[in-house]
């Protein structure tokens, strides 16, 4: 579908105001409003060799529900144009994609408030001017074709775009995390559905840490303040294992040194290790130990006594 990005529309139905209404703060009627339907993507390879699975599709029909429509993904309040009040997936019969697949698009329907503000934009729209759009969203994993791995993942070496073996490389959009937007764009990138499509993906870990250290702003999906607040409680537990290690050293260090070296007080020797890492503490207390252990060395507690010879016994019997 190369040139009906925008759908416009059939007449509006009372159940689509009734969820435009629902949006807004005062009720709408019909002449308030302007609807139109919108293919945000399909299930075709686009031109950065990467497609949506059917069932990433149908997990976007829910996401993108209540979503605005923008332009060139600058996400401002005052950029925000339309809103998505519905999306389906739908087939198109008769059609297959380039991998022999049924058609599949995701089809959403959208409304705007009728005014001077935005008229241009409806004639934009209504003149086929204005008809290229592009979703922005998050997926989980995006899945090489050819070896079934995550694409860019270390148990993966194929390039999207290559041919292996007469097979295409390209990426399977997997498990949809979040829907941001749509945007009106000026070049639609998908080939069959005409629409642009600017794939987020949920970032790791050590991306996240390494733009907060740049002081870089961060932009977290849902999935990445999950990963993050399992990384920081991780870190939290760490920390107090950490703590009641340190304890336990500084605990034994007192205790040895003060067999040890007892001219040495003991508020002295909390100051010492206060100021003492993890390892110096630990080296420390080796040493105070050893020399503990020389001082006093450990004393068998049932130790066996020695008998007597009894060479004597009975001797004023013996002739």
């Amino acid at each position: 579908m190369k040139t009906k990005q925008l759908i416009k529309n059939a007449a509006l139905q009372s159940s689509e105001l009734e969820l435009i209404n629902s949006y807004a703060r005062k009720p709408l009627s019909e002449d308030d409003v302007y609807v139109f339907s919108v293919v945000l993507c399909d299930n075709e390879i686009d031109r950065d060799y990467e497609r949506f699975t059917v069932e990433a599709l149908e997990k976007l029909s829910k996401l993108f529900v209540g979503k605005t429509g923008i332009f060139d993904h600058n996400p401002t309040a005052s950029n925000q144009s339309a809103r998505i009040i519905s999306c389906r997936v739908e087939s198109v019969s008769g059609k297959k994609n380039s991998l022999g697949d049924d058609y599949f698009r995701l089809v959403a329907r959208a409304y705007m408030p009728v005014s001077d503000s935005n008229k241009k934009l409806r004639e934009s729209i209504d003149s086929g001017i204005l008809r290229e759009v592009s979703v922005g969203c998050a997926v989980e994993k995006t899945i090489c074709s050819i070896c079934g791995e995550e694409i860019n993942s270390r148990d993966c070496c194929h390039i999207k775009g290559e041919t292996y073996s007469g097979s295409l490389c390209y990426g399977e959009m997997t498990n949809p995390t979040d829907a941001y937007e749509f945007s009106f764009v000026a070049v639609p990138a998908q080939k069959g559905a005409g629409v642009i499509k600017t794939f987020r993906k949920d970032k790791s870990m050590t991306e996240i840490l390494k733009s907060i250290e740049n002081n870089e702003a961060v932009t977290l999906t849902k999935a990445d303040s999950k990963s993050l607040n399992d990384y920081i409680e991780g870190l939290k537990k760490q920390a107090a294992d950490g703590v009641f290690y340190r304890g336990s050293l500084v605990s034994d260090v007192l205790k040895y040194s003060a067999v040890s070296e007892p001219e040495i007080s003991r508020s002295t020797m909390e100051s010492i290790t206060k100021s003492l890492s993890i390892e110096e503490l630990r080296e420390l207390k080796n040493v105070y130990k050893s020399k503990a252990r020389k001082k006093l060395p450990p004393v068998v507690q049932l130790a066996p006594q020695k008998s007597e010879a009894k060479t004597n016994e009975n001797k004023e019997f013996k002739i």
